[in-house]
């Protein structure tokens, strides 16, 4: 990833609206040179009274001036806030439409093995707290930090002297303030692992409510929420509490000038070096300097954010691409060849070992072996979730990598026994393998899936809503709608991970029709525990520990592979030493 500063790249995430923003920051500097003008005039108001000055023309004169200082500042103020937030606006919403573009191109098990907790978390919360820095930060604290420089000079011009002393109090206060922000940064990435903990709890917590009370443990999964939340409650408290003393000395200590300039400009006018007016226009202006710089101060605290809010949007925008094609080719065959592939998600130790296997187009083949042994591993890689490591996977004879993940998409249909359901009717999460395809066309797949007699006997039968992630219908009936998802796709391959592991076995014999019907033509790959249910298989892949141990039918396996004669007879309840 291309480390840059946080602001800088802020600065270029921001781009397209550069112009605005710079329009923004000007504004805002003429609008806070404006708001310097009161303390001119008020000073000239009150020398003017201490010299008792009776034309009531010169005070009107000066008070009209700072009100004019006032209504500049006022003007230009709301008018750079207004330009910065449209523009802010705007780049957020770049932002987020280049997270979601760069999502698909990612590889789709990265995305799936990332918490929908931290996505929001990501998208929507981080995203969003971006908008101080550019609205705020970029027009504000610039001109907030231009204001006191003006002063300085200008103090510089009248005594360098009180200008020194005018500044005495702001360091001292700046070290208070140092020593808590020198931290910042690693108390803020603690708090964003503490929240992301926290929402992927409550994630959880919600999407496992059924299951927590059918088997009774409320109380348990409540405490670890509750942990959770209490925890990050803690954080934040011990936090501020370690912060606050030292704050509150910074506060406190910066911006009192006059314990300075009182008595310093009192003995330099006693000794006639300095004169009444430039003591007072002095005191004055020493109290202008230290509005501007407590506001730009206040944002501090936004720039100790940036860095981790940048990192992690970061972490999706520059995040890994799958390095395909954008160029359709034509597939002469659905033949599946896969060659000499050794992979591990991410850094993660290696998962397979040159796995070597081919998969006949028009043909069911099934992936069996012990759990964990890689077989998901390599559907999800024939599916394109994720490109291989080390060596080569082909369809049709082309690599995968030269297909265009569209195209390679659109010839895979994938159910595995984790569906998502769309809250939607069912008619519409059925009719996302096809999105042009009719009612008809939809009830068609839904009766060759099996599930078109549950769905007529719901009370509003293809209209009705499943629920946030299918909520409202069982684990086989969220299983048959995939199902005839994936058979409306109408995908010349068609891979079923444990498609059927919720099913008793009445629906499963129906799916087990539908996926007969299925193989004519097309390339069906099956991963199951049930081994009785692919008998039939036109072949059978035996993988263990990320290898292939066996390839072959089912009467040739339980002959010549041992493994598969082991998991069969534990399977059918035979005894060693029976006959299967």
């Amino acid at each position: 990833m291309n480390e840059k500063q946080p602001l800088l790249r802020i600065w270029e995430l921001g781009k397209s609206k550069h112009g605005k923003l710079i329009c923004a920051v000007m504004m805002a500097v003429i609008g806070t040179l404006g708001g310097i003008v009161p303390y001119f005039a008020a000073a000239k108001i009150i020398v003017a009274l201490l010299q008792q000055e009776t034309n009531w023309n010169i005070y009107l004169s000066w008070c009209a001036v700072a009100l004019g200082g006032y209504l500049i500042k006022t003007a230009f103020y709301n008018l750079a806030l207004a330009v910065s937030h449209k523009a802010t606006f705007a780049i957020l919403k770049e932002i987020r439409i280049r997270i979601l573009e760069k999502l698909p191109k990612m590889p789709l098990g990265t995305v799936i093995d990332t918490s929908s907790g931290r996505m929001k978390q990501i998208i929507v919360d981080q995203v969003e707290s971006m908008e101080t820095t550019l609205a705020h930060l970029l027009p504000e604290m610039t001109s907030n930090l231009l204001a006191p420089i003006c002063i300085l000079i200008y103090l510089f011009v009248l005594d360098w002297r009180m200008a020194l002393v005018s500044l005495i109090s702001i360091p001292v206060g700046m070290i208070f303030l140092m020593s808590v922000m020198g931290g910042y940064s690693k108390d803020y990435e603690g708090a964003v692992q503490t929240t992301k903990e926290m929402n992927e709890t409550i994630v959880e917590y919600i999407g496992g409510i059924e299951v927590i009370k059918a088997f009774n443990q409320g109380k348990n999964s409540y405490a670890k929420f509750s942990d959770r939340v209490k925890a990050n409650a803690a954080y934040y408290y011990n936090w501020m509490k370690k912060c606050q003393l030292r704050m509150s000395l910074a506060r406190a200590i910066t911006p009192a000038t006059l314990i300075t300039v009182l008595p310093a400009g009192w003995y330099f006018y006693q000794s006639g070096s300095l004169t009444m007016e430039k003591f007072i226009l002095i005191i004055i202006l020493s109290m202008g300097i230290v509005g501007p710089l407590m506001a730009a101060m206040d944002f501090t605290d936004n720039l100790a954010k940036i860095g981790t809010i940048v990192g992690s949007v970061d972490e999706i925008i520059q995040g890994e691409e799958q390095q395909h094609s954008n160029t359709e080719v034509k597939l002469k065959n659905m033949d599946i060849v896969v060659e000499n592939v050794s992979f591990g998600y991410h850094e993660e130790k290696e998962i397979l070992h040159d796995v070597s296997l081919t998969i006949p187009a028009g043909s069911l083949t099934a992936l069996v072996g012990p759990s964990g042994g890689g077989k998901s591993t390599i559907a999800k890689l024939i599916a394109g979730f994720w490109d291989v490591n080390e060596g080569r996977i082909s369809i049709g004879g082309i690599d995968e990598k030269k297909i265009p993940l569209t195209q390679l998409y659109s010839q895979v249909a994938f159910v595995s026994q984790d569906n998502y359901l769309f809250d939607e009717t069912i008619r519409e999460n059925i009719r996302m393998g096809r999105m042009n395809a009719t009612d008809k066309e939809v009830e068609e797949a839904a009766k060759a899936a099996g599930c078109d007699a549950f769905i007529r006997n719901l009370e509003n039968g293809y209209e009705t809503k499943v629920g946030g992630g299918g909520a409202h219908l069982s684990g086989g009936e969220r299983q048959r709608i995939a199902i005839a998802r994936a058979m409306l796709k109408n995908a010349p391959i068609i891979i079923l991970d444990e498609a059927t592991a919720y099913m008793d076995p009445e629906n499963e014999a129906v799916v087990q029709k539908a996926v007969a019907k299925l193989v004519q033509g097309k390339t069906v790959i099956v991963i199951a525990h049930r081994l009785s249910t692919i008998t039939d298989a036109d072949q059978i892949v035996v993988i263990k520990e990320g290898t292939v141990k066996a390839t072959g039918t089912h009467n040739v396996l339980l002959e010549e592979c041992p493994l598969y004669k082991e998991m069969w007879q534990a399977h059918i309840g035979v005894k060693d030493g029976e006959v299967a």
